[in-house]
C-alpha cells in the first residue's frame, strides 16, 4: 500500500485526539472544576465549546454551519489522500504530514458528530500575554500536518 505512513498518522492522531478530550473533558472533570493549571501560564486546562473553525472564526453558527463544516473537513480529508497516493512511494514525510491533517480533521468531526461542537481544552499563555483562547490536540497535528505539507512538498527547489 502507497500511503501506509499516512494512514497509520491519521489513525494515531486521531486516536491521541479522542483520548486526550476523553480523559481531560470527561475523566478529569475540566468543565466543570473550572480548569485546571498544569504549568501555568505556560499550559493550563480550560474547557471550551467550539461551533466554528480555530479561535471560533464562524462560531456561534446554525446546525447548517455545523454540517458545512462536517462537509468541508471530509472533502479536505479526500482531496490530500488523492494527492498523496499520486506522490511517489518515497515521500513518506509528505504521508505523515498528511496523515497528521486527516487525523486531526476527523477528530474534529468526530466532536461535531457526537456534541455538535468540537471540545476544546489546551489554553497556553506566556511572557505576559494573557491568551484568551482554548484549541485541541487535533489542531496541533492539523497545524503540524499543515506546515509539513509545505516544508516537505517534495518539489525541486530552484535557485534564483
Amino acid at each position: 500500500m502507497r500511503a501506509k505512513v499516512m494512514i497509520w498518522a491519521a489513525i494515531l492522531a486521531l486516536l491521541a485526539d479522542q483520548i486526550s478530550k476523553y480523559l481531560v473533558v470527561r475523566v478529569m472533570d475540566v468543565a466543570n472544576r473550572g480548569g485546571i493549571d498544569v504549568l501555568p501560564p505556560l499550559l493550563r486546562f480550560r474547557y471550551g465549546e467550539n461551533t466554528g473553525i480555530n479561535f471560533g472564526l464562524f462560531g456561534g453558527g446554525t446546525d447548517t454551519t455545523r454540517w458545512i463544516l462536517i462537509g468541508l473537513s471530509l472533502v479536505i480529508c479526500v482531496v490530500l489522500v488523492i494527492w498523496i497516493v499520486r506522490l511517489p512511494a518515497n515521500a513518506r514525510m509528505m504521508q505523515l504530514s498528511a496523515g497528521l491533517v486527516i487525523g486531526g480533521a476527523l477528530g474534529n468531526v468526530v466532536d461535531r458528530l457526537l456534541y455538535g461542537y468540537v471540545l476544546d481544552f489546551l489554553n497556553m499563555s506566556c511572557c505576559g500575554i494573557n491568551n484568551p483562547f482554548v484549541f485541541n490536540v487535533a489542531d496541533i497535528f492539523i497545524f503540524a500536518g499543515a506546515v509539513g505539507l509545505i516544508l516537505f512538498d517534495g518539489r525541486q527547489k530552484n535557485p534564483a
